[in-house]
């Protein structure tokens, strides 16, 4: 009966033993299990705190954009106000210059005439040495008759009126010499001024241009394009345009060169068009506007030629269109080329260009984020859509 009952526990122990695991792999696997559980909460948070985060980071780069979009805006506006000051300064300067070149083509004028007075006073003079001392009362007396008394007596008053009249204008023309060798120093000395506050807002605009390029490429993705040439910045170029223009005819060395046909392109290295010709909402201002020329993008420093043959008109910085080219081909057609590198301009103001002729450099000056020609086609002064004059 004992034995029966040792057996029985025996079994009892093999069977708790099978059944049952050992207190210590229990808690092993509940370990592995809490663990596993754990690692899967953690994930879980982490991926949770990762979406907050990254939506943190998504409002914080659109706040920064916002930032920097105003920020753009802010010194593009202030690069409009130096380039205005410039453009002044520099209507300040042509004004002034040919202001001097009249004064001096009036100081070469009154030089002239002293110099045709002293000669002929000096002819005076040579043939009263070569004829010896004549007395006036002696040619009176000598006269044969009465009349050739009066006669005689005439000549001498003609004479004496026309020395008289040569000295007279002589000392005007002194005087004036004088007071047009002042006026040309006056000038010069205020040419010299202008000139140096021109290198001044030049320093200015390239430091508001390099300021304008960090925030561009303060992020990776591309800025809506955030440039906008005002009607009011397009008004006063054309007004300066027909001004140079109206000048040029008046000098009668303005010709048509445009006989019509296709222009040729400006563009001869790889672009594409970021904005075309027509109308477009801003994506700032949200206001709808005539995009008044086709954007050609290309890398900064690719050359721009001349569509066709012709004058220019202007070639300097000019508010929102930044550096830029105005070209008249003759018959009422003219071609603008805009956003002009800092040192792009290659040609001047009343030069003749032919035809393809290398004019200037791709650049974003002025009012644009992004490096690109401006190309405007105006038919008396209207802007057309200057794709379909392209070959």
């Amino acid at each position: 009966m004992k034995k029966n009952r040792v057996i029985l526990a025996c079994l009892a122990a093999v069977l708790a033993l099978t059944v049952f695991p050992a207190g210590g792999e229990a808690a092993s696997q509940v370990d592995k299990i809490n663990k596993e559980i754990k690692q899967v909460r953690d994930q879980m948070q982490a991926a949770s705190h990762n979406r907050n985060q990254a939506e943190k980071d998504a409002k914080t780069v659109q706040v920064q954009k916002v930032q920097t979009a105003e920020s753009l805006k802010t010194v593009m506006a202030e690069i409009d106000t130096v380039g205005t000051r410039l453009s002044q300064v520099q209507n300040e300067v042509r004004d002034t210059t040919e202001n001097l070149q009249r004064t001096a083509k009036e100081l070469d004028d009154a030089e002239k005439r002293i110099g045709k007075q002293d000669d002929r006073l000096q002819s005076r003079i040579r043939m009263t040495y070569m004829n010896g001392r004549v007395s006036y009362l002696e040619v009176l007396l000598n006269a044969a008759s009465f009349a050739d008394f009066l006669s005689r007596l005439d000549s001498l008053h003609t004479m004496m009126s026309q020395d008289k009249v040569i000295l007279e204008e002589r000392r005007h023309d002194k005087e004036l010499v004088e007071e047009k060798k002042q006026e040309v120093e006056s000038q010069l000395t205020e040419v010299k001024g202008l000139y140096a506050k021109i290198a001044d807002y030049q320093q200015v605009l390239s430091d508001k241009e390099s300021e304008k390029q960090q925030l561009i490429a303060a992020y990776d993705d591309k800025l809506e394009e955030l440039g906008e040439i005002s009607e009011e910045q397009e008004q006063l170029l054309l007004d300066l345009a027909a001004k140079e223009s109206a000048l040029i005819k008046k000098k009668n060395a303005l010709k048509t060169y445009y006989t019509g046909g296709k222009l040729g392109v400006p563009l001869k290295a790889s672009y594409r068009i970021s904005s075309p010709f027509g109308y477009r909402i801003h994506p700032i201002t949200g206001k709808r506007k005539l995009h008044a020329g086709a954007d050609m993008a290309a890398p900064e420093g690719t050359n721009i030629y001349a569509a066709e043959s012709g004058v220019v008109l202007v070639a300097q910085w000019w508010t929102g269109y930044g550096n830029c080219v105005v070209i008249d081909h003759g018959g009422g057609l003219w071609t603008i080329y805009g956003h002009i590198r800092n040192g792009g301009i290659k040609v001047e103001k009343g030069e003749t260009v032919k035809r393809g002729q290398l004019i200037a450099e791709v650049g974003s000056t002025g009012n644009s984020t992004g490096n690109h020609l401006h190309f405007e086609v105006r038919k008396d002064g209207t802007p057309v859509n200057p794709l379909p004059y392209l070959k």
